[in-house]
């Protein structure tokens, strides 16, 4: 596992190293590593990106709980314009060896989430970090207090209903 397999931003933790009472594990993300997020997320800017994660060993694996937070710069959908928001993401996560997990799952498949894979005795709580990230963005960002409410007067006029309107308001 190489930093280029998995994108820009990588921080491994070797599993064997977690003492048993647990590891407390703080990612900062330099600049060039916020840039290139940025770039693969199609974002104008990550000013901030950090995350704060408990890590704990369990019978199956290691158990990850934390937070994701950052400071990013997005475009309105609406209005094209850029703007500043603050993104806050919950973490938590199993982590096994592939050999420890179940080879089918449960029967109520919506209860059940696989852990994710040790990987040579490691986690990349890097690639955690911006998995996390993305699933904060919201794909359709808004400006605060910009709102969408378009009506093409064409579609008025071209509507089945609009000569019933031109009845009802001749009476």
């Amino acid at each position: 596992m190489t930093p280029e397999s998995v994108g820009p931003l990588s921080r491994l933790v070797d599993v064997m190293n977690i003492p048993p009472r647990g590891q407390e594990v703080h990612v900062v993300v330099s600049a060039e590593e916020r840039d290139a997020l940025a770039k693969d997320f199609g974002l104008p800017g990550i000013q901030a990106l950090s995350a704060d994660y408990q890590l704990t060993s369990t019978a199956k694996g290691i158990h990850v709980t934390g937070v994701v937070k950052a400071s990013i710069t997005q475009v309105c959908v609406v209005t094209l314009d850029s703007f500043d928001s603050d993104i806050e993401e919950d973490v938590e996560v199993d982590f096994a060896e592939p050999s420890g997990m179940p080879a089918e799952p449960p029967t109520d498949i919506n209860e059940y989430e696989p852990p994710d894979e040790i990987i040579n005795g490691q986690i990349d709580l890097g690639a955690l970090t911006a998995e996390f990230l993305a699933l904060g963005l919201d794909p359709y960002p808004r400006k605060p207090g910009v709102d969408f409410d378009y009506r093409d007067p064409s579609d008025e006029k071209d509507s089945p209903f609009a000569a019933l309107n031109k009845l009802k308001a001749d009476k």
